[in-house]
């Protein structure tokens, strides 16, 4: 059993009760503190190391009262920029001791964490911010969805792209007719960018003296602590991360998941390089299959990684390359093309058909957001204002949709989605991946 194991009334006792969790409380953040505008919120952020130091300066704007990390030399520079903040190794204890000192969460922590966390302070009453991919398996991200919902939290996926106005160009451009019905979409990346399709190392190298093992490891499986795993490598490891789905998926599938309104997949299939239970493998290619929504076709979205590529579209000048990541959407009158991870810039192709297209371009139809900035989005709605573009009732079936491509790579066989139930109907040994057992002691 953990050392670091906190009872408090808002937890259940073992993962076996986790499906507990929405529903049992509903007068968490009954007395959440009103903040104006023209009033600071008061910010606990977890994880401020890497990643996470960027997250805490773009809420910096507010009070940031309190910073936790589980490496205190990996946090240093962030503790640096703000002494005044109470300093945490444990998340819990953050909260548990500085419950009615916070408005607002950060959660910029390896994949496996986000969920515990980013409960613990929903079912505080706390707004969060979480980093994506929103959760590690799909019922993670049901359960954040569906507590954020009851508690009436305002949420924020960090999908930065979805604030962008180039993903509301694409949406405008797809929804005006401009390249007829989308039947097929490509997405590929150049991730991973670290060690994949490896085995567990066998070396057990000293702990830092800086760094809680135990608490990085959290909900996730005892094991004993390696450099293979952290700072950064953690995404390729199936008890920690979700491979290169998990890093780049949420941001580059995100502009045509919106403008295709997609949801959930009926099946999903892969073929990808070996796969092993410990790593992701270097490549994969999956193909998610989507019925008909309305007036829309069925969409088929093929998911490209590892250095593979989708084939070159028709549409494309002799003399341009595919980049290292983008999408492209293929209509029945024409294809656009991104190029950059976050739909900054997406265009009609060739680009003869932009430059006669831009004159006569669609109106615009969606709210920008100032400087595209998700951040700031996120903060305004925790004072009242609009709900952010990102929050879980979007990001959650996103993340859903998303990691349930790991299930097709980890079995090897196509599966078929019952999304209302989270249930792989042809595949029973997938439906061991929808969820994931906790460590004793951890259970949320």
């Amino acid at each position: 059993m953990s050392k670091h194991r906190i009872s408090r009334r808002t937890f259940v006792k073992d993962a076996g009760a986790a499906a507990l969790l929405v529903g049992t409380s509903a007068c968490a953040g009954a007395g959440r503190r009103r903040v104006p505008a023209t009033e600071k919120l008061n910010i606990a952020c977890v994880g401020v190391g890497g990643q996470g130091a960027g997250d805490v300066r773009s809420v910096s704007s507010e009070n940031i009262v309190a910073l936790c990390d589980v490496d205190w030399k990996n946090a240093a520079g962030t503790f640096e920029r703000f002494p005044k903040a109470r300093k945490f190794k444990d998340y819990r204890r953050m909260l548990d001791k500085m419950d009615n000192q916070i408005d607002a969460v950060t959660v910029t922590t390896p994949d496996h964490t986000h969920f515990p966390a980013a409960m613990w302070a929903i079912r505080m009453g706390k707004h969060v911010f979480v980093q994506k991919p929103l959760t590690r398996t799909v019922w993670e991200a049901r359960q954040l969805t569906l507590a954020a919902r009851e508690h009436k939290v305002v949420t924020q996926m960090g999908n930065q792209g979805h604030a962008n106005e180039g993903t509301r160009f694409l949406n405008e451009w797809v929804n005006a007719g401009v390249i007829g019905p989308v039947r097929e979409v490509h997405i590929w990346t150049n991730r991973p960018i670290w060690p994949q399709g490896i085995d567990r190392p066998k070396e057990r190298p000293p702990v830092p003296d800086t760094l809680e093992w135990d608490l990085w490891l959290g909900t996730a499986p005892e094991r004993p602590y390696h450099p293979s795993y952290l700072p950064f490598n953690w995404r390729g490891w199936w008890d920690f991360g979700c491979g290169a789905l998990g890093d780049m998926a949420c941001h580059i599938m995100d502009a045509s998941y919106w403008a295709l309104g997609l949801g959930a997949p009926t099946s999903v299939e892969a073929v990808s390089s070996p796969v092993n239970d410990e790593t992701a493998p270097n490549w994969s290619i999956i193909t998610y299959r989507f019925p008909a929504r309305g007036n829309k076709p069925p969409v088929k979205l093929v998911w490209f990684d590892g250095g593979k590529k989708p084939p070159r579209p028709k549409d494309l000048e002799e003399d341009r390359e595919l980049s290292e990541g983008g999408q492209l959407i293929l209509g029945d009158d024409g294809t656009i093309m991104d190029t950059n991870d976050y739909c900054n810039g997406p265009r009609l192709i060739p680009e003869s058909r932009m430059r006669d297209f831009m004159p006569n371009r669609p109106a615009e139809t969606i709210p920008r957001i100032p400087g595209g900035d998700h951040h700031q989005e996120w903060i305004r709605a925790c004072k009242g204002g609009k709900p952010a573009g990102s929050n879980f009732d979007y990001s959650g079936p996103f993340t859903e949709m998303v990691v349930l491509g790991n299930l097709a790579v980890r079995t090897g066989q196509k599966i078929e989605w019952d999304a209302v139930n989270m249930k792989v109907t042809n595949v029973p040994e997938a439906n061991r991946y929808v969820r994931s057992e906790y460590r004793k002691g951890w259970g949320v």
